[in-house]
């Protein structure tokens, strides 16, 4: 019993050492990038969204949309690289400002310390506090923008394809793509029709939720130097192994937590690269040729230490 504490108690220990890692970097983050400096900034259903309109020609029924939810206390811009990654290869994106961001065209002005004065709704090491109360926020921002934007014939003068509608979230954003997926029952939108979760906190749906009736086509991302979330996502009974197929997890060989940020450039080709293939299969229906099958065999890219993967 004392050896399984001593255990318990390391594990949260690195999860409090990533929690506070998470704060004190992205102090730095995105506070004067250009690339976000240029990205369009808009007011709708009440909240501030980020617009990445997409490119090339739309089928007959409009652009499919993607809506991204930021990490605890980033920012829409924190992940500006792939923003504009899936745009270019099609895809309207909508990312809000969530109540915690603190960066970018976060609406409360930033201040030495105010991550740290910013607490999150229940610890972070704690998944038993958690339910589908914690962050319900988060939810109803992606749920107040996506109603918003289907009310229209099209935004921003952007056909929408209604029937084809993803998320992805990064880290909290992770959490808040997996609930609506329905790793919270309550939270679930049957609209969204894929799901990409980037190093998610998802230890709250491992231990309570219902991720083994998405429905849905989901690809975890993590990263070997990742130790807040990662082990959660791909440990024996863990997020990925829980949930219902089709699935995917990719990690990337080295990557930490903000790997999916504008932080870190070097595994952003790779993370593009899977992020595109994953909503082009199971958002636009590209199968021949099959973007994801090149890499997921024993051919992928170098920079890729494990991919699993249930398509059935």
């Amino acid at each position: 019993m004392t050896c399984v504490n001593h255990h318990k108690r390391a594990a949260n220990t690195v999860r409090m050492v990533a929690l506070f890692a998470w704060v004190a970097v992205l102090a730095l983050l995105l506070r004067s990038a250009s690339a976000a400096e240029d990205v369009l900034q808009v007011t709708l259903a009440g909240r501030d969204v980020a617009v990445w309109k997409p490119a090339g020609a739309a089928s007959k029924v409009g652009y499919p949309l993607i809506l991204f939810s930021h990490g605890y206390t980033g920012c829409n811009t924190q992940s500006v690289f792939l923003m504009e990654a899936l745009a270019q290869a099609g895809y309207l994106v909508l990312a809000p400002n969530h109540k915690d961001a603190t960066c970018g065209t976060a609406r409360e002005a930033w201040y030495p310390g105010k991550r740290l004065a910013n607490h999150p709704q229940e610890p972070f090491r704690d998944p038993a506090k958690w339910s589908d109360a914690t962050y319900k926020n988060r939810a109803d921002d992606i749920e107040s923008i996506l109603n918003a934007v289907l009310r229209q014939g099209s935004f921003q003068g952007v056909f929408i394809d209604r029937r084809h509608i993803g998320v992805a979230g990064h880290s909290l954003g992770g959490y808040t793509a997996l609930g609506l997926a329905g790793g919270w029952p309550a939270w679930k939108d049957r609209r969204i029709k894929a799901v990409l979760a980037l190093s998610p906190h998802c230890s709250p749906f491992v231990l309570k939720g219902d991720l083994g009736h998405l429905s849905l086509p989901v690809m975890y991302q993590g990263g070997t130097r990742d130790l807040g979330e990662t082990p959660v996502v791909k440990r024996s009974g863990g997020g990925y192994d829980l949930s219902s197929a089709p699935k995917f997890y990719v990690e990337f060989d080295g990557a930490g937590h903000f790997a999916w940020t504008d932080l870190n450039k070097k595994y952003q080709q790779l993370i593009n690269a899977y992020s595109v293939a994953f909503f082009d299969r199971y958002l636009k229906g590209i199968k021949n040729p099959d973007p994801l099958a090149p890499l997921l065999g024993s051919s992928r890219p170098n920079g890729i230490s494990q991919v699993r993967a249930a398509e059935k």
